[in-house]
């Protein structure tokens, strides 16, 4: 039997495990892995998100049990110390000796740490494994509870850094990054993308420092800020440094392997080192005199290394490693694929900016252009995947190349064709390397018919993640190629689409979820279905949360939006914005009563949190009496109609925007939707509401108001397109009201309308057939479903003071009165926000 020895049980070192495993089956090999960390390989790509549950086991690769059912014996907290290649043997620290027939090195890289002066000093720590983030988490706490406004100062601007700049601030600490180069992510951003981006994480509330040159750490023992020279310095109560990282080849200096002038271990395209029995892989591996420190490349090497030591293929690595990532940067999405940037003799860019919404798009095509050489994306990289397939397959451009980014100037169609146009050899998932000939054929041949079934078989989408809409389009596709209907059911106990059941729901006029089950679905139910059935009975009948409240979502069952301590905030309705001095002292007046954190919403209301639960009714009742309603910030409904001063107060207003969006409000309010929608009325063409951004959106221009319909900001932006222009406010609010019933009839659960409109056939120009020149010959039923839903308007929170067996529901624990005394928090500013979780 030949032994296997991997030194490292990272993300990479666990691949090469995870591909071995599926290859020795019955085969005699012995598999040793060594893993110098206290615990089984975990997701250094999502490291940030122990931030936010503290749980160490979600980040897990497989756990511990997985290496023993698969015959691989895995020893964890032992350090390998060194190699002898003559005896084929390796040295752990605590002196044990194992001998090989081939050894894989996969450890990985270390930190780049500076040569700073007071680098050693208290409070300084790298952002690498779970144990740097529980340390850094503790001192956190050690600060804040000395000082209420704790300040924490990344050191590197690159993808790492940003992370860590988002970790700081979830700790409750004020945020900086520091970046020597004159811009963040220097590596894969030009100038202006970088710019756009440092100007939305500024908008979020972390300070950014470019062109810094840090000459050392201030603090008698701990640290108290960084010295940039020249009376330049930052006062700082932490310090993360992430400038870079170095391979973590000393190893290989024990045994007088190959290493490149600047460390890492010399490889070949068989990911062998100067010893053929010596293989590298990972971040440690100098491949074309090079350390790729993205997970796909390593990944890669993997498959190679496997493939060679079981002599099974001539698989060899690539010559040419694609580079091109796309992630999601503290919300942000950014992404580069191919030559992100080049000189104008290489090359001619098209580029798209818009600082208003945080979004810059950067193609690079060739002279003649006819072919996508590169790109960049920040703030929306919804199309990364089909742009990088075009670049990776050679593809040709469309005439207008600049719709690649802008959108196609036709009738609502995509400037992209499909999917299925790409070769079969197109990598789609590059994490696996799998191609859209593989997906094809798990469809076509396997009969497989799911997205879960074709990774099962494939292990597409189970890398990143980042390739799941495409994987989606091409299953979608195939089923349609052998004549089978692709729908799109809510789950396995209604063989029904969203729309199917709410026409059922309709004609059979049933009012219960039990009901429905018993006639049209199966089984008990889930939580899938039963807040998306609830949904519709609201948008058929305009049901409160409060009638059915087993099937709604948790926060719609309290009415109020649960936190992170088990608390929850409170949000009456303002609408329009518009508050007087009498109801802006009542919402003080309570909020100090009850104790609550405020704070200002990007709505504009005015939102309260910290309240228990048993205490909601009694907030509540006081605002009640107030004049105020419940804002249903819990619920898939409308949220708010943001406005401008328009013509009462602007010298610029075109029309009086805040009465019309207080009527907007007050029309919509309560009516429930697939997903939450977002109102805007601007008084002019300068747009201070952002109706642009909005589900729906009027601005008011000389003739009348424009009408916008489609838009959203959050994670991925896009603009409203234009319905409607130069219409008379009734005709203007007629629109958007069949609009908004259309939507709420055929979009699917818990999608916003920018999707739902990009997916509707014919896009904006069948909308605009629909609502307004009656196409479909159903506008009579949207204007009179509209108003029904209007006429019923209950507000819920009333609903629930009123009534004492929904009033009962507000209490901690169904067998006692009592209040939950484990909620503790902490000192924010003049506030206070929950403590942190340990």
């Amino acid at each position: 039997m030949k032994t296997i020895i991997v030194v490292g049980n990272g993300m990479v070192g666990y691949k090469f495990c995870e591909k071995i495993a599926d290859r020795i089956k019955g085969k005699a090999f012995k598999v040793l892995v060594f893993g110098e960390e206290p615990r089984a390989a975990y997701d250094r790509v999502h490291l940030s998100a122990f931030f936010g549950n503290r749980d160490a086991k979600a980040l897990e690769m497989a756990p511990m049990e997985w290496y023993a059912q698969n015959g691989i014996e895995l020893i964890i907290n032992e350090r390998v110390t060194d190699i002898h290649k003559t005896k084929k043997t390796i040295t752990t620290a605590n002196d044990k000796e194992f001998a090989y027939d081939y050894l894989v090195l996969a450890t990985g890289s270390a930190p780049f740490v500076p040569p700073i002066k007071g680098v050693e000093k208290k409070g300084v720590f790298v952002y690498r494994t779970i144990e740097d983030l529980e340390a850094m988490l503790d001192y956190a706490e050690e600060i804040k509870q000395r000082k209420p406004n704790g300040k924490a100062a990344v050191l590197g601007g690159g993808l790492l850094g940003l992370e860590a700049g988002k970790a700081v601030m979830d700790m409750g600490l004020e945020p900086h990054v520091v970046e020597f180069a004159p811009k963040l992510m220097p590596r894969q951003l030009d100038a202006r993308s970088s710019n756009v981006l440092q100007l939305t994480l500024e908008s979020m509330g972390i300070s950014i420092h470019t062109g810094k040159a840090t000459n050392s750490i201030l603090g008698n023992g701990a640290i108290t800020g960084m010295d940039f020279g020249e009376d330049d310095t930052l006062e700082v109560d932490m310090l993360v440094i992430s400038a870079g990282i170095r391979p973590r080849d000393e190893l290989a200096k024990t045994c007088n392997l190959e290493l490149g002038i600047r460390g890492g271990i010399v490889v070949n395209d068989k990911m062998q080192t100067s010893d053929p029995y010596i293989y590298a892989i990972g971040e440690v591996a100098l491949y074309n005199q090079m350390i790729y420190g993205l997970v796909a490349p390593g990944y890669e090497m993997a498959e190679v290394a496997v493939n060679q030591i079981l002599r099974a293929s001539d698989v060899v690595m690539k010559r040419e490693i694609d580079m091109s990532t796309k992630l999601k940067l503290i919300g942000v999405d950014v992404a580069s694929f191919g030559i992100p940037y080049m000189p104008s003799d290489k090359g001619l860019s098209i580029i798209y900016e818009n600082k208003t919404k945080g979004i810059y798009k950067r193609i690079n095509v060739s002279h003649d252009g006819k072919t996508l050489l590169g790109g960049i994306m920040v703030g929306d990289a919804e199309d990364y995947s089909i742009l990088h397939q075009m670049y990776l397959n050679n593809m040709p451009l469309p005439d207008n190349a600049e719709e690649l980014i802008v959108g196609s100037r036709g009738e609502g169609g995509s400037a992209f064709g499909s999917a299925m146009d790409l070769p079969d050899t197109a990598v789609i998932c590059s994490c696996e390397a799998v191609t859209k000939g593989a997906v094809c054929r798990s469809v076509l041949e396997d009969g497989l018919e799911s997205v879960k079934d074709v990774a099962k078989a494939t292990k597409a989408t189970t890398g990143c993640g980042g390739c799941k809409p495409m994987v989606t389009d091409l299953i979608k596709e195939s089923l349609k190629t052998l004549g089978k209907t692709v729908k799109e059911r809510i789950c396995e106990h209604f063989n029904y689409s969203r729309q199917e059941l709410y026409d059922l729901i309709k004609l059979k006029g049933i009012t219960d979820y039990d009901r429905l089950l018993d006639e049209v679905g199966n089984g008990n139910g889930c939580e899938v279905c039963k807040p998306a059935v609830a949904s519709i009975f609201a948008s058929l009948y305009n049901e409160t949360a409060n009638r059915q409240e087993s099937i709604q979502d948790s926060n719609d069952r309290f009415l109020a939006n649960i936190q992170r301590n088990g608390t929850y905030s409170v949000v009456p309705r303002v609408a329009g914005g518009e508050i007087t001095p009498k109801q802006l002292m009542a919402i003080g007046r309570i909020a100090q009563k009850y104790d609550l954190y405020t704070k200002i919403t990007g709505g504009q209301r005015i939102d309260m949190f910290g309240a228990q639960l048993h205490e909601l009714p009694l907030i509540w009742e006081e605002l009640i009496k107030e004049g105020f309603e419940t804002g249903q910030a819990y619920g898939k409904s409308l949220r708010t109609v943001k406005s401008c001063v328009g013509s009462t107060w602007c010298r610029y207003g075109m029309d009086e925007s805040v009465s019309f969006a207080i009527e907007i409000e007050n029309r919509y309010k309560g009516i429930r939707s697939p997903h939450k929608f977002k109102g805007g009325v601007s008084g002019c063409i300068r747009e201070c509401a952002e109706a642009r951004g909005k589900d729906f959106g009027f601005i008011a221009v000389e003739g009348g108001w424009n009408v916008y319909v489609g838009g959203n900001g959050g994670a991925n932006p896009k603009h409203a397109l234009l319905l409607a222009e130069k219409v008379d406010k009734e005709t203007a609010i007629k629109y958007v009201d069949r609009f908004i019933m259309f939507y709420i009839k055929t979009a699917q659960p818990l999608q916003r309308t920018a999707p739902w409109l990009e997916k509707l056939e014919g896009g904006i120009t069948y909308l605009q057939n629909v609502v307004i020149n009656d196409s479909l010959g159903i506008v009579k039923e949207l204007d009179d479903a509209m108003q029904a839903l209007v006429d019923s308007y209950v507000c819920e929170w009333k609903e629930a003071v009123e009534t004492p067996e929904i009033r009962e529901r507000y209490t901690h624990f169904v067998n006692s009165d009592d209040t939950d005394n484990t909620i503790e928090f902490v000192a924010l500013r003049d506030q206070k926000m929950p403590k942190e979780w340990v």
